[in-house]
């Protein structure tokens, strides 16, 4: 496998100063880097590479990590937003990942119109327009390329 570490950082969605009070923010001692209890979505695709792609250019991911087979595809990733992870794979037809169907994701970011208007402006099919909600969010949804739901906003559950 080959890995392509991405890039460094991401100056426009700084991660959020994490609490030192949240239990979820204490040292893993498997994993030093990252704290303990966090959740990871991962999600599979036909075409892992284009997925890839639309969600740094659409979105703003950036990538982490790129693990690719010998044929040079795709076989993991992942990528980040800020302080938010997603992970993603091959689809398979078979298998614990085989047959999944569409996701949807929800991503906090702290400039919910700027994300808009990057999406919009790179063809993002918006699925529910940027919208003040009435439990207090700005928000807007997108469909990625394989059907995947991806809302961005400003909700912070149990905050």
């Amino acid at each position: 496998m080959v890995e392509n570490p991405g890039s460094a950082g991401n100056a426009a969605n700084p991660a959020d100063p994490a609490d030192p009070a949240d239990p979820a923010n204490r040292a893993n001692p498997v994993n030093p880097v990252n704290p303990v209890n966090r959740a990871y979505p991962a999600l599979t695709y036909r075409d892992p590479r284009v997925a890839v792609d639309f969600l740094e250019k659409a979105f703003g991911f950036e990538q982490r990590h790129v693990y690719e087979g010998e044929d040079g595809g795709i076989v993991h990733a992942e990528l980040r937003l800020g302080d938010a992870w997603i992970l993603l794979g091959p689809a398979a037809e078979s298998g614990p990942m085989g047959g999944l169907g569409p996701a949807a994701v929800y991503v906090v970011v702290a400039d919910p119109d700027a994300h808009h208007t990057r999406a919009v402006e790179t063809g993002a099919e918006i699925v529910m327009p940027l919208s003040d909600m009435d439990y207090g969010s700005r928000e807007y949804a997108a469909k990625d390329p394989e059907g995947n739901l991806w809302s961005f906003g400003t909700y912070r559950p149990g905050v």
